[in-house]
């Protein structure tokens, strides 16, 4: 797949889901396209060739279909992020805030090390809570965050903004 327009074309958009208001990016039917979902990895990985990345960290659960993906071109360790009770040894927390509520997140302690290069890979960027708490989990760890690369950002929601100071790649803009 030759460019990002053909890629597009392999979303599908489904209005009022979850919520009547909504409309819902559905990356089913490109994951279901095998030169489509080669080339989705291939557009993330990209930028981030030659940067040194010595880990790529993935947000559950579709950041672990598209991190996988991007740290196996890359040639590194691909390390989970999770929702809490999920891994089985110590994991370090962190929570934030969402619209109504909160959340965390969660990895295992001894994911990364001291100074590792870490890319941070998820399918959407929307308000960028999860995202932001990944960020703020990674560098706790010790580890330095050298970007956050997205399928898709949603940029009406302006998570990119929630990401300040974070280099912030996304393949597809709408």
């Amino acid at each position: 797949m030759d460019n990002l327009d053909q890629l597009r074309t392999l979303i599908r958009h489904v209005p009022d889901f979850p919520k009547p208001g909504i409309l819902f990016y559905d990356i089913t039917t490109l994951l279901r396209d095998p030169v489509g979902l080669r080339s989705a990895l291939d557009f993330l990985a990209a930028p981030y060739r030659e940067a040194g990345i010595d880990a790529v960290v993935g947000i559950e659960s579709r950041g672990f279909l598209f991190g996988i993906g991007v740290a196996e071109r890359l040639g590194v360790g691909f390390v989970p992020v999770r929702k809490p009770g999920k891994l089985p040894a110590r994991t370090a927390r962190v929570a934030y805030d969402l619209e109504y509520g909160s959340d965390a997140v969660e990895m295992h302690q001894d994911a990364l090390e001291t100074g590792h290069r870490v890319l941070i890979v998820d399918d959407l960027l929307a308000t960028g809570g999860t995202a932001q708490a990944t960020a703020e989990l990674v560098a706790g760890r010790g580890a330095v965050v050298h970007g956050l690369a997205f399928l898709i950002e949603l940029g009406a929601l302006d998570g990119r903004a929630r990401l300040a100071g974070h280099e912030v790649f996304a393949a597809l803009r709408y």
